[in-house]
């Protein structure tokens, strides 16, 4: 009977180590899986543009009217993010504009706060100084 109880635990003692070996498993693929997103949105992405390339540079059309198509596209392209740059700037001085103020604001009540406090204390200064026996 003892002989059965003992290989039992070790059996079941064997499985839960197996169970925690195949999570750890899974656990790694997934992370592994959640890494190679990104670098097959990457691969994606450039494979579809070296193709893009590809089809035009091998497209039954003039090298003229072909380097008049690309060029307008990348000048379309170029103004696109040059406008884009432009709205970021002024983005970005906004914000840095709100967070300057909101940090104004945030010292001119934490001065506020500190000069109503300094009054404070010297009103109980005076009133101690005031009630305190004299000898």
């Amino acid at each position: 009977m003892n002989v059965l109880v003992e290989e039992r635990k070790r059996f079941c003692l064997f499985n839960k180590k197996n169970v925690f070996f195949k999570r750890r498993k899974i656990n790694q693929n997934l992370h592994i899986m959640a890494n190679s997103g990104k670098g097959f949105t990457l691969g994606l992405i450039t494979g579809a543009a070296i193709g893009s390339i590809v089809a035009l540079l091998y497209a039954p059309d003039s090298g003229s009217n072909l380097r008049g198509k690309v060029t307008y596209r990348v000048s379309t392209y170029g103004d696109e993010i040059n406008r884009l740059i432009k709205k970021l700037k002024v983005e970005k001085e906004k914000i840095a504009s709100d967070a300057k103020q909101k940090g104004d604001d945030v010292v001119s009540d934490a001065k506020k706060r500190a000069d109503d406090l300094i009054k404070e204390a010297e009103a109980l200064l005076d009133n101690i100084e005031r009630t305190k026996p004299k000898n």
